[in-house]
């Protein structure tokens, strides 16, 4: 039940990161001016802004000049309510879990810091396909805000080694992507390098298993698509937009890491 309300606050969220997705790489404020439509003008009205809904009830269309609206608008919407959804399945275990005020409230910290973390992530991600940058205005403040609400769940619950790992994952992974986009300029961005620091912090958190499996699954993922890309003959010189990539192995790490960890090692009969 959870996971259904934090899942349907989500799609209020991808509304909101439509909005950013859109108007960051131009440079245009996310408050100012209220969302309209981009052929007649016609501001947006409150009731053809509920998400999912009214794209559907307006069929795709704009009230005032039947315009077509991207079916980018509901997806990135459907994407932020199951990542809300999965994020809570992930993580409020925790909270339920506490037995004491001070545990409640540092579980509550560390959902709200990966539903921040999705919540860029899906940004990031679309931003990057579309433009191949990655804003300093949306990866920067993750360092702060990651550190913030983790540390202080580290405080009240005396987690000092996992932001100590959380400290150390930012560093060693920022410092790996550092040594790639230096070794081949051009073929990894210094955005990838500031991004993998923030995929590090929150990994780190996590655990060493989680650090190393996201990292690794990032190069994966990527090393696929990559393949896929001269397969169907887009050719070396093709860009590809690494971020994407970077978020979905943190991802996979984050959400089923532990499982895959332990399937991996009791091939070997560990446990």
């Amino acid at each position: 039940m959870v996971a259904v309300l934090v899942g349907a606050f989500g799609t209020l969220i991808g509304s909101f990161l439509n909005v950013v997705i859109y108007r960051v790489p131009l440079g245009k404020s996310i408050v100012a001016p209220p969302s309209a439509c981009g052929n007649c003008g016609h501001e947006v009205r409150g009731y053809d802004n509920i998400p999912l809904v009214s794209w559907l009830v307006l069929r795709g269309k704009c009230r005032d000049c039947a315009a077509p609206i991207s079916v980018r608008y509901p997806l990135v919407e459907l994407a932020g309510a199951i990542a809300f959804g999965l994020v809570a399945w992930r993580f409020t275990p925790a909270v339920f879990a506490a037995t004491g005020a001070p545990e409640v409230v540092a579980a509550v910290l560390q959902l709200v810091a990966f539903l921040y973390l999705v919540a860029i992530s899906i940004a990031l991600a679309l931003i990057d396909l579309d433009t191949h940058r990655l804003p300093n205005v949306i990866v920067l403040p993750a360092y702060l805000v990651g550190l913030g609400l983790l540390g202080v769940s580290a405080l009240l619950t005396g987690s000092w080694g996992a932001l100590a790992l959380a400290g150390i994952g930012a560093v060693a992974t920022g410092a790996l992507y550092l040594a790639l986009a230096l070794a081949r300029p051009g073929a990894m961005g210094m955005g990838d390098v500031k991004l993998a620091g923030v995929v590090g912090l929150f990994l780190g958190w996590l655990g060493l298993p989680e650090l190393v499996l996201g990292t690794v699954a990032a190069f994966i993922l990527g090393g696929i698509v990559g393949v896929g890309m001269l397969l169907a003959g887009r050719g070396r010189k093709s860009a590809i937009a690494f971020g994407p990539w970077i978020l979905a192995g943190a991802w996979v790490a984050i959400l089923i890491g532990a499982p895959l960890v332990r399937a991996y090692l009791s091939l070997f009969g560990i446990t």
